[in-house]
């Protein structure tokens, strides 16, 4: 008996320890595996007798917030000059379609974007899906011809802020905030007290600014006046046939139209080859981005995001 019961210990143990062991290991085989197969991911292509045109897909949100390699949604800097650099490098990419579907977001963000387009020295064809509005319009200011999808809705040209005033709830459940500052408007915007009516002129002179900025760059790219901008910039959303009788984009068409059209502007000689550009992570790029994905933010980071000052160029509708 006492045997038996030695050898019951002893095979909870081993059942105990190895599992959890053998678990974790498989878990980290199949990370690694799926972070090695990401790593290494070539781009698609399609068969033509030509030279080549790259497409790449710019959609979601535009942040100012670092590559992240686990997902194809998501609009930063980083991830636009990756696919950018991508098709510089390559010799047969003559011209470059940038499919933008995006309802906006990051002031900075959608600028940084803005240039690194200008700066791009192949050819690069807009086409606009779903949605191209606010900051998704201002990037796509940076191409060189813009199409557009009849029903995609573009425009929304324009600078919003929001700000949360909780303190009226923290009162009711009786959370007491103390805020000290160097300062009578080091707290503007902050979520536990209402706005003054000088710092709402004071952030209004702010958008002002922006959108002032905005307006140049539309009337730069489709040369229109200013005054001729702000008379349809004013944050409404227009679909693509009214933006071409409006003068925001080039043409109506599909994908198809965009890639003739880059391919015309290239000198692309017969039917060109479609390359698709993805993000290319190195292995520890990869990695580094797992573990980050892997994050929750905390209580204190989502209130500090909460009660963050910010200007964008964001469609605020559903």
């Amino acid at each position: 008996m006492k045997d038996r019961t030695i050898l019951w210990i002893f095979l909870a143990f081993i059942l105990g320890f190895t599992l959890p062991v053998c678990s974790c290991a498989g878990t980290g085989l199949l990370t690694m595996t799926a972070l090695s197969r990401m790593a290494g991911e070539p781009v698609t292509s399609t068969i033509g007798t030509g030279d080549a045109v790259a497409v790449i897909r710019l959609e979601g949100t535009i942040t100012s917030g670092p590559l992240d390699y686990f997902t194809t949604t998501g609009i930063t800097p980083d991830r636009t000059n990756d696919l950018l650099e991508q098709a510089a490098a390559n010799p047969a990419i003559k011209a470059v379609v940038l499919r933008v579907n995006s309802p906006g977001g990051s002031v900075v963000a959608s600028d940084e974007i803005y240039q690194a387009l200008l700066d791009f020295d192949k050819p690069v064809v807009i086409w606009m899906g779903e949605m191209a509005a606010s900051g998704g319009y201002y990037i796509s200011c940076g191409g060189d011809y813009v199409f557009a999808h009849p029903d995609t809705l573009t425009g929304s040209i324009g600078v919003i802020s929001q700000f949360i005033n909780a303190e009226e709830l923290l009162d009711q459940v009786g959370v007491d905030v103390v805020v000290i500052t160097s300062g009578p408007h080091k707290d503007m915007g902050s979520l536990f007290r209402e706005m003054t009516e000088e710092e709402q002129s004071m952030w209004q002179g702010v958008t002002d600014e922006i959108y002032g900025e905005f307006v140049e760059i539309v009337a730069q790219a489709r040369d229109l006046s200013s005054d001729e901008v702000r008379e349809l910039a004013d944050g409404r959303v227009y679909t693509g046939r009214q933006a071409l009788e409006l003068g925001l984009v080039d043409e109506l068409g599909t994908p198809d139209d965009a890639i003739a059209k880059a391919a015309e502007l290239g000198g692309v000689e017969g039917d060109p080859q479609v390359i698709e550009l993805k993000p290319t992570p190195s292995f520890m790029e990869a990695l580094y981005s797992f573990q980050a994905r892997s994050t929750m933010p905390t209580l204190s980071e989502i209130l500090n995001l909460a009660g963050m000052p910010s200007v964008q160029f964001r469609l605020a509708g559903p």
